[in-house]
């Protein structure tokens, strides 16, 4: 049921793909994917032209979000479902703060100091200062990994059930609504992150 609720994928496709994975969900999603009998693999290639932009104020009127969710027809973008689902990633990323919405909008020049940085730590570490370069640099991937799946959007699990990312709940979306669906672009604010110091008086 999780799988078919994940993928909209038919229950004997499910079967199967569980078999095949030894009853592990998330390789049977990738088999599903890969065979494209997944509903949103199906649906994934198609143009996203429509949509809405959601809205989201804390209650503490300190944050708030801006999130443009696109879809393929304007019949969608009013369902009741894809409403719910625009209000749910909104209300995700004023609680999660993602800086992006997945690892190919990540700036590589954070990135890269993020590998400079954890390089040098390492360095000074006396237990990984005589390592193997191929060492140091699996580490340091794995670091990366880290930052994306905490800092994308899509890789991070989902505030109202950690037990699904924001990407998982994109696909049972896809597969609920039966259109493909797209997290363009967002905007967070914060109180007071924009707001000029007042000048510094000088004493006397």
């Amino acid at each position: 049921m999780e799988l078919r609720q994940r993928t909209g994928a038919g229950m004997m496709d499910c079967k199967k793909a569980l078999l095949e994975s030894k009853g592990n969900v998330d390789e049977a999603i990738e088999y599903l994917r890969k065979k494209g009998l997944s509903a949103a693999a199906k649906k994934s290639g198609r143009d996203t032209k429509e949509g809405t932009i959601g809205t989201y104020v804390h209650s503490n009127g300190k944050i708030a979000v801006m999130v443009e969710v696109n879809c393929e027809t304007d019949f969608v973008a009013r369902n009741d479902n894809f409403q719910a689902f625009v209000k749910d990633i909104a209300m995700h990323i004023a609680a999660a703060a993602p800086v992006c919405v997945d690892k190919d909008d990540m700036p590589q020049d954070f990135i890269a100091k993020e590998r400079e940085i954890a390089l040098a730590q390492m360095k000074e570490d006396p237990k990984m200062a005589n390592k193997p370069a191929a060492v140091l640099d699996k580490i340091i991937e794995g670091k990366v990994q880290k930052i994306y799946d905490e800092q994308c959007l899509m890789s991070q699990k989902f505030v109202k059930n950690p037990d699904i990312t924001i990407k998982d709940y994109v696909s049972t979306t896809v597969a609920t609504i039966g259109e493909n669906i797209g997290i363009a672009r967002f905007t967070r604010y914060v109180l007071g992150e924009g707001a000029k110091k007042a000048p510094a008086q000088e004493t006397t």
